[in-house]
């Protein structure tokens, strides 16, 4: 298709910023635009986009489901939409954003066809670089949405999934669990919570699924924050998957535990739960700072230090749980940008590191200690090969291994005894899907 100009109707394109839901979908297209740009995560970019156009709650909430949605089917809609183009790239980057943030509404989304093909046209025209777009941007949109059913039939979740990922996974994980991870990521990600106490009464107080590996799955839309229990501090947001490591850790009252890269604080919190004396470590001040809110809501004493774990002072720990900085391509559930903001490149950098804090970690580990390494990544590197190397390299550590009962997941533990979540997994009846973890348990059995 070509690009068509299409006149605005006499001093309307004036007022356009003013026509209900325009400043939510171009916070949206911006956002989404901005998260590939910059290669942030979309918090960081949709705050103050949200804050500078003055959304209230209920807009914000749209905006962020739209960048959302639009980043988990990038690889998809993109497909589609340049089959409805004549050419094979776009010379606009904003145009290619506001064609895609339309097409996850339309394909998507519970947002009339109609409203989401008008305001991705007004967004165009309000761009005095895309005003001669608009019309293209119509007629590929209302394409899109007369279309639906053929593209429904022939979208495949891998289409979501960068090449490069994909050719990671086949070979680590196989064909059939490539698609299923593929699937899983696409299903999105559910809210889960951690309690202090009583999981079967706060299931049945918040209408919440337990699920089998202890972790309650909430059912609903209301603002956690406006939830029984949240502001008394009777509970805290934890994927069901980032809650198994600490099971394994398995702290005991009176124990000296170092939470390594702790920040926000959800296993610092299963932790301090314990009795366990707790000391949450972290390069990040801010991330720290909501570590400390939620200790606060929670009613928990925690030792927290803004520190460089590489060079803390030596002291020894009964226990350490090192959540090591990675890819993070586990949590594509809940963070979809992070497919299209990091490269393969990116992994060697983080191995590195993470073999340096493992190293750190031993040294501050009693004889007789256990050591939890834990990375929210599914690649091999950042967990199966990372510890086959610590432990060729550390003669004096040796593996405990995991039993599927201790996680009551029969399928996530490999051959080893370490722990492997993947995205699709069964979690309760009927209930599927946590991030994807890896976790290994180690013993230092001499110095």
């Amino acid at each position: 298709m070509k690009p068509m100009h299409k006149k605005s109707n006499s001093g309307s394109d004036k007022n356009l910023k003013n026509i209900a839901g325009f400043a939510t979908r171009e916070v949206a297209a911006d956002a989404f635009l901005q998260v590939l740009k910059s290669r942030a995560t979309l918090e960081d970019v949709l705050e103050p986009l949200k804050r500078e156009a003055g959304l209230d709650d209920r807009d914000s909430a749209l905006a962020k489901a739209i960048a959302t949605t639009a980043l988990r089917r990038y690889g998809s809609l993109k497909h589609f939409i340049y089959q409805r183009l004549d050419q094979k790239h776009l010379a606009f980057a904003r145009l290619e954003a506001i064609l895609i943030t339309a097409a996850a509404q339309i394909l998507h989304m519970d947002v009339p066809d109609r409203a989401a093909v008008d305001l991705a046209v007004r967004l165009a025209r309000a761009d005095k670089t895309l005003r001669g777009f608009s019309g293209l941007t119509n007629a590929v949109l209302r394409r899109i949405a007369k279309e639906r059913n053929e593209i429904a039939e022939q979208d495949d979740p891998l289409l979501d999934v960068p090449q490069w990922l994909q050719e990671r996974w086949l070979r680590f994980y196989g064909a059939e669990k490539l698609q299923a991870i593929a699937a899983g990521h696409r299903a999105g990600a559910s809210v889960d919570i951690s309690v202090k106490s009583d999981a079967a009464g706060w299931a049945k107080r918040l209408d919440a699924s337990q699920l089998v590996t202890g972790s309650l799955r909430l059912g609903h839309k209301t603002a956690v924050t406006e939830l029984e229990g949240f502001q008394e501090g009777e509970w805290w947001i934890q994927d069901a998957a980032a809650a198994l490591p600490v099971r394994l850790l398995a702290p005991v009252q009176g124990e000296r535990i170092a939470d390594l890269c702790a920040a926000p604080g959800g296993k610092t919190a299963q932790i301090a739960a314990t009795g366990a004396e707790v000391i949450a470590i972290d390069r990040s001040a801010p991330r720290l700072k909501r570590l400390r809110e939620n200790m606060d809501r929670l009613g928990f004493q925690v030792d927290v230090r803004v520190k460089d774990i590489l060079n803390l002072e030596d002291e020894t720990f009964d226990a350490i749980l090192l959540d090591a900085p990675c890819s993070a391509t586990g949590t594509l559930r809940r963070h979809p940008e992070i497919a299209w903001t990091k490269a393969e490149d990116d992994i060697a950098k983080l191995v590195e590191l993470q073999g340096k804090l493992l190293e750190k970690s031993a040294g501050m580990l009693k004889v007789g200690g256990r050591l939890i390494y834990c990375t929210c990544s599914l690649e091999a590197e950042e967990g199966e090969n990372r510890i086959e190397a610590f432990l060729a390299a550390n003669r004096n550590f040796k593996r405990i291994p995991v039993t599927p009962e201790e996680i009551s997941l029969p399928d996530a533990v490999n051959a080893n005894g370490d722990m492997r979540t993947l995205p699709y997994m069964d979690v309760g009846e009927n209930l599927k899907g946590l991030d994807g973890f890896f976790a290994a348990r180690l013993q230092k059995v001499a110095e």
